[in-house]
């Protein structure tokens, strides 16, 4: 079985959302980075690195009591590229692959993370990423091949992960996505509908 991490991406500002800390929001009573981290620890993958930096004192206390590895990345300004380096630099060198999985999905659970994972291991360990799909559009979590892309995530910048990187390969695998895994919160009107509420 190829060793395969986690990196919780639990970095970003979220400007579209306002003044609050979107991560902090609250969804079924918990926040929305407590959702994702539960997920990712709910699936086998390990271990689970989660990258703070915008706010990082509450989201930390967000996170508190879970098995988490916390790492801060005191450049997540520069975008959420550098907050990817900085979770895959976290991850034991022994590891084949990572799961990226956005603090902002809420709806996504532990068996999401652990279909990409088995795709890779049934796989051979040959795709450089396996990503969710639905209705031709890619979504997250994703899985990153460490052996094939790690040389071109160093060199990623900007506020972006590892989309651009992946958009022309051919080697990536596709699997069959839902609704979870296209669903990102970005805006209050955003929360508020999958609360079934005005916003």
């Amino acid at each position: 079985m190829p060793e395969i991490g986690t990196v919780l991406l639990a970095a970003g500002l979220g400007s579209r959302f306002g003044p609050e800390p979107k991560l902090l929001a609250r969804l079924d009573g918990r926040p929305l980075v407590r959702h994702a981290a539960e997920a990712a620890l709910g699936a086998r993958p390990r271990p689970v690195i989660a990258v703070l930096g915008a706010h990082a004192d509450r989201v930390r206390a967000a996170l508190a009591g879970l098995d988490l590895t916390l790492t801060v990345n005191p450049d997540f300004r520069a975008g959420l590229a550098t907050s990817l380096r900085a979770g895959l630099a976290a991850l034991p060198r022994s590891c084949d692959a990572a799961v990226v999985v956005l603090g902002d999905m809420p709806q996504v659970e532990a068996a999401h993370i652990d279909r990409l994972a088995e795709a890779f291991a049934a796989a051979g360990r040959e795709p450089a990423a396996v990503i969710p799909v639905r209705d031709r559009r890619r979504g997250n979590p994703v899985l990153l091949n460490l052996h094939r892309l790690g040389a071109d995530i160093a060199g990623l910048s900007g506020d972006h992960g590892a989309g651009p990187l992946l958009r022309d390969r051919v080697d990536v695998l596709e699997i069959s996505g839902d609704a979870a895994t296209g669903l990102d919160i970005d805006t209050p009107a955003a929360l508020a509908a999958l609360r079934g509420g005005p916003a």
